[in-house]
């Protein structure tokens, strides 16, 4: 007895939510739980699925790139360099000397534009890559939905599980007071107060085991949602009840459901649609390209240290005055030694170089030597076109080619794969929800038969025409016939789940 108290004592407390669990915040889980929030959470949080969701911002950019290649790009780069002073050498024989180190910058802007014939596929390839990644995308969430129902059937069908159990439960410590009973008046043996108890016993054992598959049922349900599950996951009530109805759908009409809203076959149909369309692009390579370019772009180049030059400059200013100023000197000596000169002196004033000169000239170079990094020198305006048309490639545009034509036909059979094991996977959950549907009615009359002979055996016991023993086993038949009958219960609902994922649409 010590040892069955303990079971019940842990049973209690694992079933009883705490005041502290019962406190605590379940985050988006609602209080109560129906199906619908089940499946609009998992879209909103499930980590696959939103893998998957991902894909639609690249493939509708994708669209957006394949049209704006019709447009032209425009683009603006800089540069900024530097060159120390030295001597450098050219092929071994010719050598030039920078005296002073450089510093100098660069910008360049222009447009380009390129079409070829896989432009003008492109936007196709590209609208035929968005409506996979749709259909993908649409495939994933009836998937994740057909998840989250087979999981919340289980979780019904695990809490159901323990109410039996609580059954059970019940019924064998009202076994164990009539056999105490009997006892006491020496209608029965101590053997029978003992088979109570073991039996008061396994019923315990049962029933945390049960609740136990309950909390690993509810854990699993809240991971495939992709939330955190409360501290105490007892404390979300699933809404949601799932009637028995009759079979009415026929198979032909599942059938043509299934062609036009199985998820995973249009998916893959529309992947059949961009190899199709990439196999179309491929192709536009045998065609040429024309390609015209336009740009604008300028430079500055400065010495860091413009002394040596300038001071070469003005010396050699100064010695074009003195050399000038000589040259004027001996015409007017030879005009003044003439006997009748018939020209005029020349002024020779003009060829002194003053301080002055000196100064502006300094200057001047100065100034034009301070010009970086924004003081730029203007190139023209350039503009480029060019037509190419590739002849011999070394067999890449073939092998492409066949590539291409490959993969196209690939993805053609596996369509048609998939549409043979839609079919199958159809007729085949079909007709399991047909045998689980009949299966209900057997469980229910053998559940039927089984309680009524556990009370006939109870009735026996009670009056002493039957043995304990055999209340057990009726007991026993009783407690496997309800548990058929919910197993068979939760097995139709899950076929019409099957079927439902089969052809990918609800049905109720």
């Amino acid at each position: 007895m010590k040892s069955s108290a303990l079971i019940l004592l842990a049973s209690v407390a694992l079933a009883v939510p705490s005041t502290l669990a019962g406190q605590t915040a379940t985050g988006t889980i609602p209080q109560n739980l129906s199906l619908r929030d089940a499946v609009e959470l998992a879209t909103r949080y499930n980590p696959t699925y939103l893998q998957t969701a991902n894909d639609y911002a690249p493939a509708a950019w994708g669209v957006r790139n394949a049209y704006a290649a019709f447009l032209p790009t425009f683009g603006i780069s800089g540069s900024m360099s530097y060159a120390g002073a030295g001597t450098q050498n050219f092929f071994g024989t010719t050598s030039f000397e920078q005296l002073s180190s450089t510093v100098g910058s660069s910008y360049s802007m222009g447009f380009n534009l390129t079409l070829a014939g896989r432009t003008f596929a492109q936007p196709a390839l590209a609208r035929a890559n968005l409506k996979a990644a749709n259909a993908s995308i649409e495939g994933a969430a009836i998937n994740l939905e057909s998840v989250i129902r087979e999981q919340y059937l289980a979780v019904l069908q695990a809490q159901e599980q323990v109410r039996l159990a609580e059954v059970q439960v019940t019924r064998n410590e009202e076994f164990l007071r009539l056999a105490e009973a009997r006892f006491e008046v020496g209608q029965n043996t101590i053997l029978d107060v003992r088979q109570a108890e073991v039996a008061l016993g396994r019923a315990e054992v049962d029933r945390l085991q049960f609740r136990q598959a309950v909390i690993v049922e509810r854990l699993t349900l809240f991971e495939q949602m992709g939330v955190p599950a409360p501290e105490d996951p007892l404390t979300v009530v699933l809404s949601d009840t799932f009637p028995i109805v009759d079979p009415i759908w026929q198979l032909t009409d599942l059938l043509a459901d299934a062609e036009s809203s199985n998820p995973d076959l249009l998916s893959l149909r529309a992947q059949e649609s961009a190899a199709v369309a990439n196999e179309t692009a491929v192709k536009t390579d045998w065609l040429p390209s024309l390609s015209f370019a336009a740009g604008w772009s300028g430079f500055t180049n400065q010495f860091t240290n413009a002394d040596p030059l300038i001071n070469s400059a003005v010396a050699g200013a100064e010695a074009n005055a003195q050399s000038g100023l000589a040259e004027c000197l001996y015409v007017n000596g030879i005009v003044a030694g003439l006997a009748t000169p018939t020209v005029d002196p020349l002024d020779c004033s003009g060829f002194v170089f003053t301080p002055a000169d000196e100064a502006a000239l300094r200057e001047n170079l100065q100034a034009q030597n301070s010009v970086f990094p924004f003081d730029f020198t203007s190139q023209p305006f350039s503009a480029r076109m060019t037509v190419s048309w590739p002849i011999f490639t070394q067999f890449s545009r073939p092998m492409r080619n066949s590539q291409a034509s490959a993969q196209a036909d690939d993805a053609k059979e596996r369509v048609r794969a998939w549409e043979l094991q839609v079919r199958t996977a159809v007729s085949r959950a079909y007709y399991g929800m047909l045998a689980a549907y009949e299966g209900i009615q057997i469980q229910e009359q053998s559940q039927g038969a089984a309680q009524e002979g556990l009370t006939l055996a109870q009735e026996r016991y009670r009056v002493g025409s039957g043995t304990f023993f055999e209340l057990l086993d009726a007991q026993l038949a009783a407690q496997t016939a309800e548990r058929d009958y919910i197993n068979a219960v939760y097995a139709y609902h899950r076929s019409i789940a099957t079927l439902e994922a089969a052809v990918g649409r609800p049905l109720r």
